[in-house]
């Protein structure tokens, strides 16, 4: 009796999984970036300060530009892999966002949010708004057991 019980549930699973794997919308379409598979995401409408798994999907999704904006030699002790630096705290930091396109995408994170938080509202003041900014910085990310590269 309990083997067969065993034997239904497991072909359940794999009729659910299988209906699952064919299973795809339009606004959810699976893409591959550098970070691996990912779901294309949509820039939000004004800045959007996420968690550390919201943040990993931005991240993987395909044109999303991602905005390292700790000290260089914060950034070359380790970082979220595909970012750049602009060092909300260098004298050029105001010429480097000037550079980005408005309408572009961008995921922005620093150690621990305090400093992104200026970041993105000197961003936001240049008309980019299209931001998601990682509420818990890289002590977040790494809590959540993700890498950082050098």
């Amino acid at each position: 009796m309990q083997k067969r019980l065993i034997a239904a549930s497991v072909a359940a699973l794999a009729t659910v999984s299988i209906g699952l794997a064919g299973c795809s919308s339009d606004t959810e379409a699976e893409t591959t970036s550098a970070q691996g598979p990912g779901i294309a995401v949509e820039a939000p409408a004004s800045p959007e300060r996420v968690d550390a798994a919201t943040f990993a999907e931005v991240v993987s999704s395909p044109g999303i530009q991602i905005i390292d904006v700790r000290s260089p030699q914060e950034f070359a002790e380790g970082h979220i892999e595909g970012a750049i630096n602009f060092n909300v705290e260098g004298p050029d930091f105001l010429e480097q966002i000037s550079t980005l396109d408005p309408a572009g995408t961008y995921a922005v994170y620093c150690r621990s949010g305090n400093r992104s938080q200026p970041a993105v509202a000197a961003m936001a003041d240049n008309g980019i708004t299209g931001i998601y900014e990682l509420e818990s910085g890289t002590t977040g990310w790494q809590g959540a057991g993700l890498p950082l590269v050098q």
